[in-house]
């Protein structure tokens, strides 16, 4: 009986023996900086550029800000180094968006659609130089083009000729089109 006891004890042990092996070669590798959840780190605020309001060292529509973990994070920098931070080192550079601008301040485009409008001001400064004289020659089609066109532009609809974007205050109301395409990924709508 104590041998039969003894030969169990030898099994069990053996087979946590191989539990414990499989789940140190099953663990998880580090986990990159970049996939640290919202919480985990804080970026800094990017440099805002004042005659462009947006952020500085844009090249490709795409600035990058130094994002710091949290104290007693352990996470692959974005070197690939693995280390636990302090709350005080760099872990990875998050990309921001940045938008063309070509010096067409908005401000000025709803101003000059207000109060002169109806000489075509607005379009001239935007660059529609045929829309501009149409208006002036017949008084902002009577008026009507001039409440149109104050609208569209207000609305950001209408903005500069070159396709450039306003420059508009970096933290100020920025309208975002959202558009589907060809390439837009659309989830299928899933019911309990």
């Amino acid at each position: 009986m104590a041998a039969w006891s003894g030969a169990a004890e030898a099994v069990v042990l053996l087979l946590l023996w191989f539990a414990a092996l499989d789940g140190a070669a099953g663990s998880e590798p580090p986990l990159k900086c970049e996939e640290l959840r919202l919480g985990q780190y804080m970026c800094d605020e990017p440099k805002i550029d004042n005659s462009t309001q947006e952020p500085m060292n844009c090249t490709n529509h795409t600035a990058y800000v130094q994002c710091l973990p949290a104290p007693n994070i352990t996470c692959k920098d974005h070197l690939g180094i693995e280390k636990v931070f302090t709350g005080q080192e760099v872990g990875f550079y998050k990309p921001i968006e940045c938008r063309n601008v070509n010096g067409y301040s908005y401000k000025v485009a709803v101003a000059l659609s207000l109060f002169l409008g109806w000489l075509g001001a607005d379009r001239f400064y935007l660059g529609y130089p045929a829309l501009g004289l149409l208006k002036f020659c017949t008084v902002g089609f009577c008026g009507i083009g001039s409440l149109i066109d104050f609208i569209l532009i207000s609305m950001q609809i209408v903005g500069p000729s070159d396709g450039s974007s306003y420059i508009i205050d970096y933290y100020g109301a920025r309208l975002t089109r959202l558009t589907i395409t060809n390439t837009t990924f659309r989830k299928m709508q899933t019911y309990p």
